[in-house]
C-alpha cells in the first residue's frame, strides 16, 4: 500500500534527522547529555550519548530504509520490508517484557518506552507489513 510506505518513509526520515542531530552533538530535545542518554536508552549507567559515528550510522540505516520503500517490487524490497517488520516488532514488543524492564528501569524512559517508544515501533512494523 502506497500510503503506508509514504507514512513509514516520513517517520523514518524524522527519526533519522533526530539521530543526525545527536551525531552533531545537538542534544535535542533535552539540553543535558546525561539526562538525554538515560531518557533515550533507559540504562541506569548511561551518562553519555553514543559516539557520533554510531548516531550517524543509525541515521544512515534509517535513510536507506526510507529510500528502499520506493524500490520496484521484487525480492530485495520484500526482504528489506520483512526485516523492518521483524526488527520493529521485536523492539516494540520488548517494551512490555519483564526482561527488558530489568535492563532499562530508569524513569522516565520506562514510562516513555511503554507509552510511546514501544507503540511507535509496533506502528512502524505494521506500516512496513502494509507496504509489502
Amino acid at each position: 500500500m502506497f500510503a503506508a510506505a509514504v507514512i513509514l518513509c516520513a517517520l523514518l526520515v524524522v527519526l533519522a534527522a533526530l539521530h543526525v542531530l545527536w551525531a552533531c552533538r545537538i542534544w535535542y530535545p533535552l539540553k543535558h547529555v546525561a539526562q538525554l542518554a538515560r531518557d533515550v536508552a533507559g540504562f541506569p549507567w548511561a551518562e553519555k550519548m553514543p559516539p557520533p559515528l554510531a548516531c550517524a550510522f543509525v541515521a544512515l540505516v534509517l535513510i536507506i530504509g526510507a529510500g528502499r520503500l520506493f524500490w520496484p517490487q521484487g525480492t530485495l524490497r520484500s526482504l528489506g520490508l520483512i526485516g523492518r517488520v521483524t526488527v520493529f516488532a521485536l523492539l516494540g514488543l520488548a517494551a512490555y517484557t519483564p526482561q527488558w524492564r530489568k535492563l532499562t528501569p530508569t524513569e522516565p524512559f520506562a514510562r516513555l518506552d511503554r507509552r510511546y517508544y514501544g507503540p511507535l515501533c509496533l506502528f512502524l512494523s505494521a506500516l512496513a507489513a502494509l507496504a509489502l
